[in-house]
């Protein structure tokens, strides 16, 4: 195979998958140059006015949500652009074929990322790791500082969705699928897209190697609810509720984050390894249980949706977009 060969793929009309993914990180680098420039020119003055019009705590709360949107509405336009002038995909075909189906599974994803961390909080103050110590903190903004929480945590889990399950993994399945077969494609791509998971989380306060492997084997648990069904709708509801009960909810840190509002608050006192310590429960034995417990009900929950449990198609075989017309075309094989 020549050099054009191993850049592109002529058969498909458009570049390799680990060039795919190259030309991703430019996009968004150079989304993230402009988009620097702008916050750093505005946040001040912003700050300034809200606190000034509506308080510190509206200020504090509508600073780090604008924060958070800008850097997720900067990896989703850069996805996006991607995805259409790169991968010649639709957007539908990055995991959002948003229907009813797509909400319905959703649901299942928000309620089981509540259920599990209501698990994990159950079973830590049975055994007496975990103490409540108050509830509602701070009485005072808490409303407008737990809103902030929930818009936060659904960007998060809409935009590390879209770039880790929806880009990533589809892209380096469908790069592995010549080489390791369907199966052992998604299964490389899934470890490959879990490692990054961690990885990302590894410079987080109060993180450790073991923290680290724990985030990569949440990686496993979201995706597995991607690959199971196709779409990204599990796991965008499961990573949001996951995140928003261990912070919001329960006061437990945020993969070592801290969170300025919770309904209760807790004081742990368990075994680090069980509990997680500092980073939160799921650097701990019981954050692993409960994502091993949910990988099983996605499994379930997947078979029952779709009557088998198996490897959605839409993973490794790309559905490119055409002028006109879509065209079902081999992975890059």
């Amino acid at each position: 195979m020549n050099l054009r060969g191993v850049l592109w793929n002529d058969a498909e009309r458009r570049p390799r998958a680990l060039l795919r993914v190259v030309l991703l990180i430019v996009v968004a680098a150079l989304l993230a140059v402009g988009t620097s420039v702008g916050a750093t020119v505005g946040f001040g003055a912003l700050r300034s006015w809200l606190s000034t019009s509506f308080g510190e705590a509206v200020a504090t709360t509508l600073v780090a949500v604008v924060g958070v949107a800008l850097t997720g509405g900067t990896v989703t336009l850069a996805v996006l652009i991607a995805g259409r002038y790169v991968d010649r995909r639709r957007v539908r075909d990055l995991g959002l074929r948003i229907d009813r189906g797509w909400w319905l599974d959703c649901g299942f994803g928000l309620a089981l990322g509540a259920g599990l961390l209501t698990l994990v909080f159950l079973v830590g103050l049975a055994f007496g790791w975990i103490r409540i110590t108050g509830t509602v903190q701070p009485r005072s903004g808490f409303a407008v500082r737990f809103a902030g929480l929930v818009a936060i945590f659904v960007v998060v889990g809409v935009y590390e969705e879209l770039l880790l399950r929806g880009y990533l993994l589809t892209n380096a399945a469908e790069g592995l699928a010549g080489w390791l077969g369907d199966r052992g494609a998604v299964v490389g791509a899934t470890a490959l897209s879990s490692l990054v998971f961690g990885l990302a989380h590894a410079n987080n306060p109060n993180a450790t190697p073991l923290s680290t492997l724990a985030i990569v084997l949440a990686g496993v648990m979201l995706a597995a609810g991607y690959v199971l069904t196709g779409d990204l709708a599990v796991p965008v509801g499961l990573h949001t509720t996951w995140n928003l009960f261990q912070g919001g909810v329960y006061g437990f840190p945020v993969s070592g984050l801290g969170v300025d509002a919770s309904l209760l608050v807790v004081e742990v006192s368990g075994p680090r390894l069980l509990t997680g310590g500092d980073f939160g429960p799921e650097a701990g034995l019981l954050g692993v249980g409960a994502m091993a417990v949910g990988t099983v009900a996605i499994a379930l929950w997947a078979r029952w949706r779709t009557g088998a449990l198996r490897i959605d198609p839409a993973v490794t075989t790309p559905n490119l977009r055409e002028t006109g017309e879509e065209r079902e075309v081999d992975s890059d094989r």
